[in-house]
């Protein structure tokens, strides 16, 4: 007579998929977090200059409350490119002083109708280190509307479009280092840095140079905008010297009878005195 054998007992069911621990979602990150951390890095900065640490003129390309840095700032060192310097210019725009029409500096007339908003003019000058002009300097700048919208595709948040405003214009210098520019005076836009993040108003300035690996890029603002406190972008200019060197200043002087109100703006393109750039130092 054989011994029977029990049947292997089957392997016990997966657990269902619902059953697994969702990861732990993140807090949203409110405007109180980053004004703190703006006012931690602000202190930390006054503290170092107390001890002898010397003038930081541009921000550190990873500033935390500027949340998009720590991913696209630079972590390898530069990496010098091959052959002659002007072979890349070869590959830059292109233009000369006939590309640049009286029109191109007025944003207000370069459609049919008259664009909805405070027309304004900046105007200033262009100067090295040692504050002598810099001469038939091509300068560019871009903004948004008087609602806070740019004409960009990628722009979509609920703001209306003026089909009388692209928000773009150049000009070159002239023989002083002056530039002007008559555009309407942009508004105030959300950004998703954080919850409820806003960009004060400001205009984006571009400077090229000589050649185009000089191109320079910053923004100007507007003196007693509410928002400045709480802009991550402008605040990562920790220098209180820095950072003012970044707001216009109102000239009545300026400002044309029933026409526009007048900025002053004045931009040093290098040394210790030099204007924030994008790029940093």
């Amino acid at each position: 007579m054989t011994a029977s054998h029990p049947a292997p007992a089957p392997a016990p069911a997966p657990a269902p998929a619902s059953a697994a621990v969702p990861p732990q979602a993140q807090p949203p990150v409110l405007q109180a977090d980053i004004d703190r951390d703006i006012a931690r890095l602000h202190a930390a900065y006054e503290k170092a200059r107390a001890e002898g640490a010397p003038a930081a003129h541009h921000p550190p390309r990873d500033y935390a409350p500027y949340r998009s840095t720590a991913l696209r700032h630079p972590r390898q060192p530069l990496v010098a490119t091959g052959g002659a310097p002007d072979t890349v210019e070869l590959h830059g725009p292109v233009f000369g002083a006939t590309d640049v029409t009286e029109l191109d500096a007025d944003l207000t007339r370069q459609h049919h109708g008259e664009p909805l908003g405070e027309r304004i003019t900046v105007t200033g000058r262009v100067l090295d280190r040692n504050g002598r002009p810099v001469r038939r300097q091509l300068v560019e700048i871009w903004q948004a509307n008087a609602s806070g919208r740019y004409a960009h595709q990628r722009d979509q948040h609920p703001a209306p479009l003026d089909p009388h405003f692209t928000g773009v214009g150049r000009c070159l210098t002239g023989g002083d280092g002056t530039y002007s520019f008559t555009t309407v005076k942009p508004g105030a836009y959300p950004w998703r840095n954080h919850v409820n993040a806003w960009r004060p108003a400001h205009i984006h300035f571009s400077f090229f140079g000589t050649a185009f690996t000089q191109r320079l890029v910053t923004q100007m603002y507007f003196p007693g905008d509410p928002l400045f406190a709480h802009d991550p972008i402008l605040s990562s200019v920790t220098d209180d010297s820095a950072r003012e060197r970044l707001v216009a200043s109102y000239d009545h002087e300026l400002s044309r009878p029933e026409w526009s109100l007048g900025y002053r703006w004045d931009i040093v393109l290098d040394g210790p005195s030099a204007t924030w750039i994008e790029e940093g130092r």
